[in-house]
């Protein structure tokens, strides 16, 4: 497919394609051309390749950097020792890889590197590759490197490698020397402990040779179906070559990475999508799996469908759900996934790895600075869509799941900024929470802030607007601005750069003639707005919404509503903030903040009264 074809495709000109860029930021370009071939008895492969790379910087560079992934699968590396010196290890690393042998490492190298035909020097630093450039590369120009690879897979360990717990001989994935990102904050060569990633756009023409009774998984679209056999379909004996081996194109446009995997017992079925990409399940050939897989294809249609019209049309022709991997991961075009699980396990696991190709795939943040905007925002879209899927089930709110995380978060030790680098959370656990619980949390708490619904037409916007181009924190906030007309700054410093409590409440109730007077206090450091129900002794509510003055406005949405009133803001200065409703004390039941339970207040107990009949008011002592 030319890239004329694939624009015409997903509704972009020659020209808009020409002009992607970050959200107002410029960001480099790629073409990289692989041809590898895999020895399945020795685990070995060797291979060439070759890249174009476009430099849209204001800087002239004298060196690139390379990810060399599959070095962090040996004793002693940067990963070994994070694994096992960290308090609490990922249990599917733990102390694994100190106890490989040779024939069990990984490894990657690079020879013979060139540019435009002129040797460079290099230097191997663990799990990346310095490259001196023979010449200077200019802004705006371009340049083609070009080298040797070779490598060994390792043994299955942490989402990359061969021989999986589930049988699948190979899950290739940050398996070449993948050209680091150089963007407006320079270089971002971090070494793999194992965490997130950050890539470069670019268009990929891989060729894969290995024995010819695997069939291959890939991100992109197969190039030379009519050579392979049409829709993976098992090898005739025409096609099979007298050396045994085959070679599989594949061809992946506009994408940051390419994986793929291999496995001689797989089979393969598709579903299509309306409207939508062609879907393909590739698994082991088993009765057992079979029983299990079965119902994904239907599922998975119905989640493409939800996703498009809730957060975005998927562009490409296809997505792959491949059996492989260490547990559930994201790569473009496809995911990787173990097999064996309740149905329920398997469809949630398939919804979460697909639409991370929503936030990791096509907006695709800078994942080791900003984690949170693609497992936080992943898990608030596949919590609506899981409810989507199975009416019903949900007992709560669809996301208070995550506020209550976020809250044992906050209250134990392992609470770190979300602007804290992935690599360099103290704890896998405070990673996790935070990235993915605080990050979805964080999502739902500002359609608190903005409105429910304005936060969904801002998430559709964000999508339109920044998808293909890298977004930062900032972005998002200029998009929500932008979409509720309010001021939120304030929002994404405190929630994204502290870890300040919440914690406001009812400090004092007292009537005067026809008039009760409510006083609520600030006891943490966090600001918000607030939301105040007052229920009468009839039992009817009415909600009082108080905006933060630095909104510099409140949530138009609610007003809409006849029992909602919003009262003038609170300055965020004054610890205490007291307004008066024109209704008689002894009419009034109980007063709570926040009824619908949509901040993460810290103490919950001073966050209500209950008055009793004739009482002469309320006084938190």
């Amino acid at each position: 497919m030319t890239i004329a074809r694939w624009l015409h495709l997903i509704g972009l000109s020659t020209s808009s394609y020409l002009a992607l860029g970050q959200c107002d930021r410029w960001q480099q370009r790629i073409n990289c051309d692989l041809a590898v071939e895999l020895d399945v008895r020795s685990h070995r492969f060797t291979g060439t390749e070759k890249l174009v790379y476009q430099n849209n910087s204001p800087d002239t560079l004298r060196q690139l950097f390379f990810h060399l992934y599959f070095n962090a699968f040996k004793p002693g590396s940067e990963m070994d020792v994070r694994s096992r010196t960290i308090v609490d290890p990922d249990s599917r690393v733990g102390d694994r890889i100190v106890g490989l042998d040779a024939s069990e490492v990984g490894d990657l190298h690079c020879s013979g590197m060139m540019q435009d035909g002129r040797p460079m020097l290099s230097e191997e630093l663990g799990t990346i590759l310095r490259v001196i450039l023979a010449k200077p590369l200019l802004p705006k120009k371009s340049t083609t490197i070009s080298f040797d690879l070779k490598g060994q897979v390792p043994l299955q360990i942490r989402r990359s490698g061969r021989d999986s717990k589930e049988g699948i001989a190979y899950s290739m994935t940050q398996w070449f020397p993948k050209v680091a990102v150089y963007d407006h904050q320079g270089w971002h060569a971090d070494p793999y402990v194992g965490r997130e990633f950050y890539g470069d756009w670019g268009d990929y023409n891989v060729r894969l040779t290995l024995d010819s009774s695997f069939t291959v998984a890939a991100s992109g679209e197969l190039m030379n179906s009519a050579e392979i056999g049409h829709g993976y379909a098992p090898r005739t004996r025409s096609q099979k070559r007298t050396d045994g081996k085959l070679t599989w194109n594949f061809k992946a446009l506009n994408v940051h990475d390419f994986a793929w995997a291999a496995d001689p017992d797989y089979k393969h079925t598709t579903a299509q999508v309306p409207g939508g990409p062609l879907l393909h399940f590739i698994y082991q050939d088993d009765p057992k799996l079979e029983a299990l897989w079965k119902d994904l294809p239907g599922y998975m249609v119905k989640s493409f469908q939800y996703m498009s019209s809730h957060f975005g049309a998927y562009p490409y022709p296809h997505f792959t759900f491949a059996q492989g991997g260490d547990g559930g991961m994201e790569y473009p075009n496809m995911t990787l996934i173990t097999g064996d699980r309740q149905l329920g396990s398997l469809v949630g696991t398939s919804v979460h790895e697909s639409i991370h190709n929503w936030y990791y795939g096509m907006l695709a943040s800078d994942e080791g600075s900003y984690p949170w905007m693609d497992e936080g925002f992943t898990e608030y879209a596949s919590s609506e869509v899981m409810v989507h899927l199975f009416p019903g089930s949900q007992k709560e709110r669809v996301h208070a799941d995550a506020t209550s995380a976020y809250l044992q978060l906050a209250s134990s030790d392992m609470h770190e900024p979300m602007s804290t680098h992935a690599d360099h959370f103290r704890t896998n656990r405070g990673y996790g929470s935070t990235a993915y619980s605080k990050g979805e949390f964080f999502l739902d708490q500002l359609g608190y802030v903005i409105g429910d619904s304005l936060l969904h037409q801002g998430l559709l916007r964000y999508y339109s607007a920044c998808r293909f181009k890298h977004p930062e924190p900032i972005d998002v906030q200029r998009v929500m601005e932008k979409q509720s007309g309010l001021q939120l700054d304030w929002y994404f410093d405190e929630w994204i750069n502290t870890t300040r409590e919440l914690d406001y409440a009812i400090s004092s109730v007292f009537g005067r003639s026809d008039s009760t007077f409510i006083t609520l206090s600030r006891n943490g450091e966090m600001l918000m707005p607030v939301d105040v129900s007052v229920t009468d002794i009839t039992g009817s509510s009415r909600m009082y919404s108080v905006p933060l003055s630095l909104m510099l406005g409140s949530r138009q949405k609610e007003l809409e509503k006849a029992d909602f009133q919003t009262l003038r803001p609170w300055n965020w200065t004054s610890p205490e903030y007291t307004f008066a409703i024109p209704r008689s004390m002894s009419t009034i039941k109980a007063i709570t903040v926040d009824p619908q339970m949509r901040m993460p207040d810290m103490k919950r107990e001073n966050d209500q009264v209950i008055l009793e009949p004739a009482s002469e008011g309320f006084i938190r002592h």
